[in-house]
């Protein structure tokens, strides 16, 4: 599976932003999606995770109710919508699957446990 993220930039404060994760190779739909991101000089923190059906998401308290995962099993795609960013949401943003065999929630906000990683792009929130 190769992941290709996308749509990151610089954006003001309260405003707005969506990121995409385009997949290729596997099958799409049968993958948990995660977001994750990673500031200068800190280790790589969870974000959003969606799960196959994309019925189910789990977000970081963090940026619970500012953001928004989404997925479009037809285009093979994942998205994270970021309404009202702060300065301290400025990372690099990588996407991340796993198929949904045997992964339950609990497992979603450990980097660890997920096996395709995409290239990340970069976030930059300006005050």
């Amino acid at each position: 599976v190769q992941l290709q993220a996308s749509g990151g930039g610089l954006v003001q404060a309260g405003g707005s932003l969506e990121l995409s994760c385009a997949a290729s190779g596997g099958s799409f739909p049968n993958y948990v999606m995660g977001w994750f991101r990673q500031a200068p000089g800190k280790e790589r923190e969870f974000v959003a995770a969606i799960g196959g059906n994309g019925v189910i998401t789990y977000y970081a308290d963090s940026v619970k109710g500012r953001f928004t995962i989404s997925r479009n099993d037809a285009k093979n795609t994942v998205y994270l919508q970021m309404n009202s960013p702060k300065p301290e949401d400025t990372a690099v943003y990588y996407c991340a699957a796993r198929d949904t065999n045997g992964f339950v929630i609990r497992q979603w906000q450990l980097s660890s446990n997920y096996d395709y990683w995409g290239q990340g792009t970069l976030v930059t929130v300006s005050s």
